[in-house]
């Protein structure tokens, strides 16, 4: 499995495989990166780190794909690597469905608001502050700055130790969407 894996993370980067031997054909796992994009190092960041377990990927819209450009965007602007980048991304697609979510009423997680479902009461800002796709995004990789080790851990693990969601494993299911993101748009 971790070959196949391998693999495929490696197809991203524009190296040859044949697409579809993982996820399949129908999820697009394995598109190739537009013939102008150039290939960057989160093909090799993914590789080193093993994309963990079975994988889920959610076809985008406009403003999703908008605050995708938002948390790459506030990742250069916080001096971090791609790496940085698909850890955020990843957890954002836990969170939110890369949604900036605002109250939920009854089906809110207490005053979880935004792109990573912080919470003002825990101190991550303001309702505004963080549902400010930048803000949030910024937040979230200054937490992710003060965990020894991060570039170096499997990313659900550096996600959780930021997050500390009841769900600490969740956030491995969206790594491989989170890499293809940062492949596509990295450099746009």
């Amino acid at each position: 499995m971790n070959t196949i894996m391998r693999k495929s993370v490696l197809g991203i980067a524009g190296l040859a495989f044949a697409g579809g031997v993982f996820a399949g054909p129908a999820t697009g796992a394995h598109a190739a990166p537009a013939v102008d994009a150039k290939p960057v190092a989160v093909a090799v960041q993914a590789d080193k780190h093993g994309v963990q377990g079975a994988q889920s990927r959610i076809d985008l819209g406009d403003e999703q794909m908008k605050n995708v450009k938002a948390i790459i965007a506030a990742t250069k602007k916080s001096g971090l690597d791609e790496r940085a980048a698909v850890i955020s991304i990843a957890t954002s697609l836990q969170e939110s469905k890369l949604e900036n979510l605002g109250h939920l009423g009854d089906r809110n997680d207490h005053d979880s608001l935004g792109l990573f479902q912080q919470r003002p009461s825990s101190g991550w800002g303001t309702v505004e502050q963080i549902t400010d796709p930048e803000y949030s995004t910024m937040a979230f990789e200054k937490g992710l700055k003060q965990v020894d080790g991060w570039q170096d851990m499997p990313l659900t693990e550096a996600a959780q130790t930021v997050q500390v969601s009841a769900y600490p494993d969740a956030y491995a299911q969206w790594e491989q969407q989170a890499a293809d993101l940062v492949a596509q748009h990295w450099n746009s």
